[in-house]
């Protein structure tokens, strides 16, 4: 009966062992992590109150801060594990969506069951959702938030890129006009309406970019320049367009879109060595942008160097593998 009792105790000792084992314990592949600046004042802490769930929390977000998304990761699940609370699963639902989509929708349904009523969790599944292309379910989150939260800025800019990957420039631009007439001073939000309206060739992009300049008391903005220099590419005024592309570049010498775009409308009029210039002083500022690459190619190959572009084709899906028009391009040369 003793060797019973014995073995009995042995068993619910290694179970409390087991059970109090937690990220900051010797045998976590982040112990190396948790216990050096910044994060070993709040490991310490946790050590001594293994239940508060608000320095999981806290260490989370630091670790998240400073580049360690898996620990940050395990300590917000920790987190969610003893409290149910908004914050936490929003930790868990962002880092999920950047590593396992599948997942994040998973856990934010889990989530949902637990705060039905959360706006942010409904908004995060949304967007989960739209980054597994998934673009009516997507859109259905937002057309029930929207019923009960008609002027929600956030669900209606998520509403009118769902709309614009759907096809349909015309409604986007109506929700973003909606949304505008809410918050006219939201930057992000302008800049937005601007590029629907410069690519659907609609002239009200130019009031709206001259607001945009006049509010620039400073001059540091290169996206209304820029906004209009798109406007006037589209509707086939090439001189206009390079010069509002040169402002944009002019107001920010770092405003990659502006060269590249400059560089396009030269390529279209069949002014190559005046693009291959622009493109090749994106170099000197960019090294690494593969755009530049791919446009360097297109001149080159235009010009008839044929084995230059295929070369600086290769470097461009090198440094981005989403650019697969020049891999096509390079595979085409011969």
């Amino acid at each position: 009966m003793n060797r019973i009792t014995k073995i009995i105790s042995s068993f619910i000792l290694a179970l409390i062992f087991i059970s109090s084992c937690t990220d900051n314990k010797p045998d976590s592949p982040y112990r190396d992590i948790l216990t050096r600046q910044p994060f070993a004042g709040l490991t310490d802490s946790i050590a001594k109150s293994p239940k508060n769930d608000d320095l999981y929390f806290r260490r989370a977000v630091l670790l998240n801060e400073n580049n360690f998304p898996e620990p940050a990761l395990a300590d917000f699940k920790h987190a969610w594990s003893i409290r149910k609370e908004e914050k936490y699963a929003l930790g868990i639902s962002t880092l999920l969506l950047e590593s396992k989509p599948d997942s994040a929708i998973l856990f934010l349904k889990e989530a949902l069951r637990e705060i039905p009523n959360s706006l942010l969790l409904q908004l995060s599944l949304a967007r989960s959702f739209d980054s597994q292309s998934r673009t009516d379910e997507a859109l259905a989150i937002c057309d029930q938030l929207l019923s009960q939260n008609p002027e929600q800025v956030d669900i209606l800019k998520l509403k009118a890129a769902l709309l614009d990957k759907k096809g349909d420039a015309a409604a986007s631009i109506t929700i973003l006009e909606k949304a505008y007439n809410l918050v006219p001073f939201d930057v992000e939000l302008n800049y937005m309406l601007a590029l629907k309206l410069a690519e659907t060739k609609n002239s009200r992009v130019l009031e709206l970019c001259d607001s945009l300049i006049k509010a620039d008391s400073l001059g540091i903005h290169a996206e209304p320049y820029y906004y209009k220099g798109i406007y006037y590419s589209n509707t086939n005024d090439k001189i206009k367009a390079i010069a509002f592309f040169d402002l944009a570049v002019k107001h920010d010498i770092n405003f990659l879109d502006g060269y590249i775009e400059k560089g396009a409308v030269l390529y279209d009029m069949k002014k190559y060595p005046d693009a291959l210039k622009v493109f090749n002083l994106l170099l000197n500022i960019s090294p690494e942008f593969a755009d530049s690459y791919y446009w360097i190619g297109k001149c080159q190959e235009a010009l008839g160097q044929k084995e230059e572009a295929k070369l600086n084709y290769l470097r461009a899906f090198g440094l981005d593998k989403t650019i697969v028009q020049a891999k096509k391009a390079a595979d085409r040369i011969k």
